[in-house]
């Protein structure tokens, strides 16, 4: 008998009102017994979603996608993070006491859904290169007893040959690809190996597949079709809103100050500041180490050892801050994470909307800011002209970079820009800078002109530094070398700082009224529809937040006193809430597991509110599945009691 890593048997047969998988259907199948045994297949798995898991009910968007793949259909799922994507072939599996087999990139991904699964009594196993000789004999008795039900494999295993002809045999119902996006070399997150799935579900006998990922913009989702079907899926989109996430962004003014204001508004939380440089990560890490929080570098320059270690601690520990650059965050399913911040700006939309997202899976909710400067927006788009794709990509993801500009110097809702770009309508969201501070605009053609005009008047030559010296009247060397100093537009825009200029050529850049050519050493050039504004053809707005300073603003309430509101809990509650924690972190210590796989917050929230007497009472608290209230219930009661006494 296997054993998980909480003590609890994991094999033992699922009970018989779990009926047999519903096999693939007919075209010809008439709609109205379509329909009964659609409602029979969700009837059953909302059984299953309580008893297993203790969810009382589907997210939205999660029944249709269960649905069709208990109808045997191919399914591509685009849904938010934290909507429960794992749960669409997680579900279908238990109930059709099948086997599914799941394509994840990340063992460390693999590792924490296994444990989530067997804390709730799920026979689950993972096959990787951290798998040990008795895991893989454990999971092989599994597979040869027809008793596992979901199997994780990374890309790289699942195209072995004897990994295949041991699937074969195994009769895998379902092929799930978890992060479909890894397929698309338009894609943030490219894995080649990826593009590989589809011929290897073939030769795996043809299992029906569902394709999950949070990030597919129309392009993407057709390349993923495309590679990875034989037939047409359906598909499901079901939105890109998180509207649980603050979004926030920011020009650089001072990145530690800027930094040190944010993470004061959430001490003893966990969240993740992503930097661009590994160096950056390390300094960072003992910046905010000196300012009393749990700091961790993470970045692909330390050993595997001690990312393990850094990451094990983000995961199984509250309150850590992990500043890292991108190598971390795919995979990592911390539904807790209460903030998300940029030291700079991140590589496209597509890399920022994943990147926040790993804030507020629990749907609680959690903070973002994203700092950025020019320099990030060179950066950027000198990295897009050196790479190697070719001239259509390129286009591609200049495309995106400009969208990520456009947003970060946004004059209306920052939410509204975000979702235009995945073809969502919303109205302004009340949950973003923009909406909750405002923003006060003016207009900028006399600025532009009198900017794009240096450019001109100069041959388009020149960089940033000197056209700004131009425009300020400033006599560099330079400046009088090449005669500049009698050009009319010398001194011409003294009614602005050197500072306020470099905000308006940044604005120019996101207007696309100029660009800059990284060959030539930065030189600024005007564009057609710049050349439509100097002829006064075309209007300009800027931000006047931006272009006086970038001034900080200070949070408009205390840190602590939001904390607790976001929770719902008063401060009685707030203290009974600490005390669950410290349970939970003891469990989960023992186990080596993270602290989410005993409880999520979500759930501990849950008990500090309604303080459940008895295991009847603790049974209908959010997430309290029969496995969990049988190895952990006791526990709890036994802290709320403690607690209740005094």
């Amino acid at each position: 008998m296997l054993i998980d890593r909480f003590g609890a048997a994991i094999d033992a047969p699922r009970p018989a009102r779990y009926p047999s998988h519903t096999p693939r259907r007919s075209a010809l199948t008439p709609p109205a017994a379509d329909a009964v045994t659609r409602t029979l297949d969700l009837a059953r798995a909302r059984a299953v979603l309580r008893e297993v898991f203790g969810y009382p009910d589907f997210r939205p968007g999660q029944d249709d996608i269960v649905a069709a793949v208990l109808a045997g259909r191919d399914v591509l799922a685009v849904m938010p993070t934290g909507a429960g994507k794992s749960m669409c072939y997680q579900l279908p599996a238990i109930v059709g006491e099948t086997l599914t087999v799941v394509v994840s990139p990340l063992i460390a991904l693999m590792r924490n859904q296994v444990a989530q699964l067997r804390a709730n009594g799920v026979a689950a196993a993972a096959l990787n290169s951290a798998s040990g000789p008795d895991e893989f004999r454990e999971t092989m008795e599994m597979l040869r007893a027809g008793t596992l039900r979901l199997l994780y494999v990374a890309p790289e295993r699942l195209a072995r040959a004897d990994t295949q002809e041991m699937l074969s045999r195994a009769k895998v119902a379902t092929l799930a690809v978890d992060e479909a996006h890894c397929i698309s070399q338009w894609g943030h997150d490219f894995r080649p190996e990826y593009r590989e799935i589809g011929a290897f579900a073939e030769r795996l006998g043809g299992p029906r597949i569902i394709a999950l990922t949070a990030t597919a913009d129309r392009a993407t989702r057709d390349e993923i079709v495309a590679g990875l079907f034989r037939d047409a899926p359906e598909i499901f989109v079901h939105g890109f809103d998180r509207p649980n996430l603050r979004l926030a962004m920011a020009p650089k003014a001072d990145v530690r100050r800027q930094l040190d204001r944010f993470l004061a508004a959430h001490a003893d939380e966990s969240g993740i500041v992503y930097c661009a440089s590994r160096k950056q990560t390390e300094e960072l890490a003992e910046h905010f180490t000196a300012r009393g929080f749990r700091a961790l570098a993470y970045h692909a320059g330390l050993d595997q050892e001690t990312r393990a270690k850094r990451q094990d601690a983000f995961l199984q520990e509250d309150g850590v801050v992990m500043t890292a650059t991108i190598a971390f965050g795919m995979g990592i399913d911390k539904p807790d994470v209460r903030f998300v911040a940029h030291a700079g700006l991140p590589k496209s939309i597509e890399a920022y909307y994943q990147e926040i997202g790993r804030a507020g899976r629990d749907g609680l909710p959690a903070d973002t800011l994203t700092l950025y400067g020019t320099d990030d927006i060179l950066l950027r788009r000198r990295q897009i002209d050196e790479s190697e794709a070719s001239d259509e990509q390129k286009r591609i993801e200049r495309q995106r970079l400009n969208v990520l500009v456009a947003l970060a110097e946004a004059p209306r809702c920052r939410r509204q820009v975000l979702l235009a770009h995945f073809g969502e309508e919303s109205e302004p969201c009340g949950n973003c800078d923009i909406c909750l501070d405002g923003v006060a605009t003016f207009d900028g053609v006399i600025a532009a002109q009198k900017a794009l005009s240096a450019m001109v008047r100069t041959g388009e030559r020149f960089g940033e530094v000197h056209l700004v010296a131009l425009l300020v009247g400033e006599t560099t060397e330079n400046m009088v070398r090449f005669g500049h100093t009698s050009l009319k537009t010398f001194g011409c825009g003294r009614e602005f700082t050197k500072a306020q200029w470099r905000a308006i050529f940044r604005q120019l850049l996101a207007l696309g009224l100029a660009d800059v050519d990284p060959a030539t050493h930065g030189r600024w050039f005007v564009t057609e529809a710049g050349v439509e504004v100097l002829k006064g053809r075309r209007e300009v707005t800027f931000r006047r937040d931006v272009v006086e300073g970038a001034k900080e603003k200070r949070p408009k309430k205390a840190a602590r006193a939001e904390k607790i509101t976001a929770a719902g809990l008063d401060a009685e509650e707030a203290v009974l809430l600490a005390a669950l924690k410290a349970e939970r972190a003891a469990l989960a210590r023992e186990a080596n597991a993270p602290a989410y796989v005993v409880f999520a917050d979500r759930t501990l929230i849950e008990m500090a509110r309604a303080r459940p007497r008895t295991r009847a009472e603790m049974a209908e608290v959010h997430g309290v599945g029969a496995a969990k209230l049988a190895r952990f219930g006791d526990v709890f009661l036994a802290a709320i009691a403690r607690f209740e006494k005094g």
